[in-house]
């Protein structure tokens, strides 16, 4: 059994470090979230580039996981160490795999907890593309509309869609971004024939749903400007007059109350 108070001041080992990421995996959300995480992001500014390499082969291995808690955490290890300096392309390849097939996409679970796929993996997405780890974010952007588009019967529940959102902002803070690269991953939604609920339609489809609201959420950040981190001042998107624009074309179309 691990002695969670004696690791809060210790640095890790190799057994002490196995036996925390496994932990990561844990069905017990205290465990999991309130301990393995907090731990793991405790440590990861002490570990060696090797250990953090390690640690994140390790973390994309399990987003093949067949337990969905352990398949929604190992985003946010990836995203600490991302946020460090340690990325692999791999992982990306095996994280854009596993972010836009996840199929179980709750929210929050009484049992389990938080496993928040849609949220976490914006996390990622976030980490990856507001720092110098790529050159090229446009992927990020591409990603996020694979994920808003990928067939599901789940409206995300638990805010999922605001840190989307807020990703996507982040993002597009990038300042080499140029207004086609910045507008780009809007295409393939305005491609989508417009879906307004009437008398016969019936309900909005939730991938509908999930990409309107979205989408307001980058709608609001791209006016008022996106906060890096919590407390910090909000940064401006280079080309929030063109993507505002963009993203209202998108709404009024799709909203019986706005055209």
């Amino acid at each position: 059994m691990i002695n969670w108070t004696a690791l809060e001041s210790a640095a890790p080992t190799p057994d002490t470090l196995a036996a925390v990421s496994a932990a990561l995996r844990s069905p017990d959300p205290h465990v999991r979230d309130s301990l393995a995480l907090e731990q793991l992001c405790r440590w990861v500014p002490l570990l060696t580039p090797e250990q953090r390499l390690a640690l994140g082969d390790e973390m994309a291995e399990r987003l093949d996981d067949p337990e969905i808690q352990a398949r929604t955490f190992a985003p946010l290890v990836l995203a600490d160490l991302a946020d460090h300096g340690a990325h692999r392309p791999a992982w990306l390849e095996a994280f854009a795999r596993w972010y836009v097939g996840e199929s179980d996409l709750r929210g929050f679970d009484p049992r389990l907890g938080w496993l928040h796929a849609v949220a976490h993996g914006a996390d990622l997405l976030a980490a990856l593309g507001r720092g110098p780890l790529l050159a090229d974010p446009t992927p990020l952007l591409d990603l996020v509309t694979a994920r808003l588009l990928a067939p599901t019967d789940h409206v995300l529940d638990a805010m999922e869609d605001d840190r989307l959102g807020r990703a996507v902002a982040q993002i597009l803070t990038r300042p080499e971004l140029t207004e086609r690269q910045a507008l780009g991953w809007l295409d393939p939604i305005a491609a989508q024939p417009p879906r307004r609920p009437s008398a016969t339609a019936g309900a909005v489809p939730a991938v509908v749903s999930n990409t309107l609201r979205t989408l307001r959420a980058v709608y609001v950040l791209a006016d008022r400007g996106v906060r890096m981190e919590r407390g910090g001042a909000p940064v401006p998107l280079p080309h929030s007059a063109a993507l505002r624009a963009r993203i209202a074309e998108l709404l009024v179309v799709n909203s019986p109350f706005t055209g």
